[in-house]
C-alpha cells in the first residue's frame, strides 16, 4: 500500500463521529418495574401492619401471649381456657386463693398409666354420675383420720357415728359385723327381715337396753328363748302373760260355789303355760285337760 492510501484512509476515519450503545431498561418495560417496585413496597406495608394488629390483638409481649404467661414454673393461664385437644401436664394448680374450676360439655376424666401405657386408675365424672376405678378408695380429714376406705376385700368406715337418712333404712345382703348398733335420740330402732330370719350372734352376749322407751318382739309363729347352760331371768316389778289359755275343770271337780277371779299359772310337761282357777290347793292336776 502506498503512502498516499495510508493517509486518506486516517483521514475517512477521523472525519467520522464515534458510535454509543445504551445500556438499561427504557420505555414501558421501565415503567412495569416500577409499579412491581411499588406493588410489593404496598404488600411489605400492609403485612407489617397485619403482623402489628395481631400482636396487638393477641397481647404478645416478651412474657408470652394474652392470659398465656411463661414463668420459671411454667406456664400461667389468667381466665378462662378451652383446650380442644388432650392437655398433657405434670400440675395443675389455681391461684393462690382461687378456686379451679373445670367445665366440660361431656365429662372431665382423670387416667392414670404406667410405663406400658395400661390404665390403673380412672375417675370420671359426666352426665350419668361420677365413677371411680382403682385397686383402692379411701377418703381422709383434714388431720389425716381415715373415714372412708374401699377395696376388694372390705368396707371400712372410721367416722365415729354411720348415719343412714334413708326412709327404708340399710339393706345389707349378706352378714353385719358391729360392737354397737344404737338409734339417734328420740328415734326407733328396727331390726327387720321381710322374708328370711334375722339372726344375733355374739361368743360373750348380746345386750338389749332402752333406757326410756319400749323393747317389743313380735312374729308371727313362735318366740324361743332358749339358754342351753344357763337360765332366763324374767326381773320386772310386774310380768304380765297375755292372752294364756284357761284350763278346764272336770265336772266332778268343779265347785259349785261363786266364780273365782284368781288363777294360777300351770305349766305342762311339755312347757305349755295354761291358767287355772285357784282354789285352797293347786288345781293344775285338776285342769290338766290342756296338756292333752
Amino acid at each position: 500500500m502506498t503512502q498516499e492510501q495510508c493517509s486518506h484512509r486516517n483521514n475517512v476515519q477521523s472525519s467520522e463521529k464515534p458510535q454509543v450503545y445504551k445500556v438499561g431498561i427504557y420505555g414501558w418495560r421501565k415503567r412495569c418495574l416500577y409499579f412491581f417496585v411499588l406493588l410489593l413496597m404496598i404488600l411489605i406495608l400492609i403485612n407489617l401492619a397485619l403482623t402489628i394488629w395481631i400482636l396487638k390483638v393477641m397481647n404478645f409481649t416478651i412474657d408470652g401471649m394474652g392470659n398465656l404467661r411463661i414463668t420459671e414454673k411454667g406456664l400461667k393461664l389468667e381466665g378462662d381456657s378451652e383446650f380442644l385437644q388432650p392437655l398433657y401436664a405434670k400440675e395443675i394448680r389455681s391461684s393462690p386463693g382461687r378456686p379451679l374450676f373445670l367445665q366440660s360439655s361431656r365429662n372431665v376424666s382423670v387416667n392414670i398409666v404406667n410405663s406400658n401405657n395400661q390404665l390403673l386408675t380412672q375417675l370420671v365424672t359426666g352426665s350419668s354420675g361420677f365413677k371411680a376405678r382403682g385397686k383402692m378408695f379411701e377418703v381422709k380429714s383434714t388431720s389425716g383420720k381415715l373415714l372412708f376406705s374401699a377395696d376388694e376385700q372390705e368396707v371400712v368406715v372410721g367416722a365415729e357415728r354411720l348415719r343412714v337418712m334413708g326412709a327404708e333404712g340399710a339393706v345389707f345382703s349378706k352378714s353385719v359385723e358391729t360392737p354397737h348398733v344404737r338409734a339417734e335420740p328420740f328415734k326407733e330402732l328396727r331390726l327387720e327381715s321381710p322374708t328370711r330370719s334375722l339372726l344375733m350372734e355374739a361368743p360373750k352376749g348380746i345386750q338389749i337396753l332402752a333406757e326410756a322407751g319400749d323393747i317389743q318382739a313380735i312374729c308371727r309363729n313362735e318366740l324361743r328363748l332358749e339358754s342351753k347352760d344357763g337360765e332366763i331371768a324374767l326381773d320386772a316389778q310386774r310380768i304380765r302373760l297375755l292372752r294364756l289359755p284357761e284350763g278346764k275343770a272336770s265336772a266332778s271337780s268343779s265347785s259349785s260355789g261363786t266364780r273365782q277371779t284368781v288363777y294360777e299359772v300351770c305349766v305342762c310337761p311339755n312347757g305349755r303355760l295354761f291358767l287355772s282357777l285357784a282354789g285352797a290347793g293347786s288345781t293344775c292336776q285338776i285342769s290338766n285337760n290342756f296338756c292333752l
